[in-house]
């Protein structure tokens, strides 16, 4: 069945992916205030096959939005750790405030399906307090990070989005999917994230080669397989609210395997010069995907070397693209 979809975000890394997903089966809508999208060649090819609608969402939604959505997925956030410690007041009322707006204008939808974009910094301050295990299943206590640290920003803007999505739904009665996403990475992504500043930082000559918690663990999903994941969880029928965390579970790394997974990917091998991790990042993040598992069938096809693999050649070019010519 064609259904008509909404993604707010759109333009940006995983909204864009998913839109490429979904474009040719559905009628998609991409929201977007193009403070972080990509205007380029890719996303004029995507426009011929979509809707744009251009909106900041920390403002209500005005009445031209059509209300005659199937599935709504709500993606648009301030994200990464360079803006939570620069500007946790942008990344707060950003946030929160688009939430808001979005669930507003959502609640007199008709048999509309929600997905909202939740996190893995939600587990930070359980994971850090001693209260979760890791693999973190979606069902442990949330604790608040430091709320001293600019960092807990972002992840406690995350679990009042929950709050405010769950409760919506309870009140509205429409179905909810909220997915914590664990280190999603892949082409498109910015430069604000560990595996693209790798690459960015080895193309520009970097040596020695600084990396900060290199002693720290992760499990990096790449981005078809987490939107494959949300794609399906949404379209589930169930009318009950999920809480599902997505991510890939099968290859757990130490942040300095992961430097030099991107150094043999590169060709370049420098020098190593290692500094403890910043505040508040948590030593070992790896989400327990069971429950994803049980409702979708989910297994992770990208592996990380791959996916590292695809991602590089992606900054790359764009790289290359930005050179001046000769």
């Amino acid at each position: 069945m064609r259904k008509k979809i909404l993604i707010t975000g759109g333009a940006g890394f995983i909204g864009m992916h998913l839109a490429r997903r979904l474009a040719d089966q559905h009628d998609v809508t991409l929201l977007d205030d193009f403070s972080r999208g990509r205007e380029d060649a890719e996303l004029d090819e995507l426009r011929t096959r979509v809707s744009v609608f251009t909106h900041d969402l920390t403002l209500p939604i005005p009445d031209g939005l059509p209300r005659d959505f199937d599935e709504v997925y709500h993606l648009a956030a301030v994200v990464g750790v360079v803006y939570s410690n620069e500007e946790p007041q942008r990344v707060l009322r950003t946030n929160l405030l688009s939430t808001i707006h979005l669930l507003d204008w959502f609640k007199e939808l008709d048999r509309a399906t929600l997905c909202f974009a939740s996190s893995s910094e939600a587990y930070a301050g359980s994971v850090t307090a001693g209260m979760a295990p890791v693999p973190t299943p979606e069902d442990v206590q949330l604790v608040v990070s430091d709320p001293t640290v600019a960092r807990s920003s972002y992840g406690f803007s995350k679990i009042a989005g929950e709050l405010l999505c769950r409760n919506y739904a309870q009140a509205y009665g429409f179905p909810l999917r909220m997915v914590r996403f664990h280190n999603v990475y892949g082409p498109r992504m910015g430069y604000e994230h560990v595996i693209p500043q790798f690459i960015e930082r080895l193309l520009g000559g970097a040596d020695p080669f600084e990396i900060y918690g290199a002693d720290q663990f992760r499990a990096f999903c790449y981005v078809t397989d987490a939107v494959d994941a949300i794609a399906a969880l949404t379209a589930l029928p169930n009318k009950e609210t999920l809480l599902v965390n997505v991510g890939n579970d099968r290859e757990e790394i130490q942040i300095e395997h992961l430097a030099r997974v991107v150094f043999d990917t590169v060709g370049r091998h420098p020098a190593l010069e290692i500094h403890p991790a910043p505040p508040l990042s948590p030593e070992r993040r790896v989400p327990d995907v069971s429950l994803l598992r049980s409702l979708t069938g989910y297994e992770p096809e990208v592996d990380l070397r791959e996916g590292v693999s695809r991602t590089y050649a992606w900054y790359a070019e764009a790289r290359a693209s930005r050179a001046p010519q000769a």
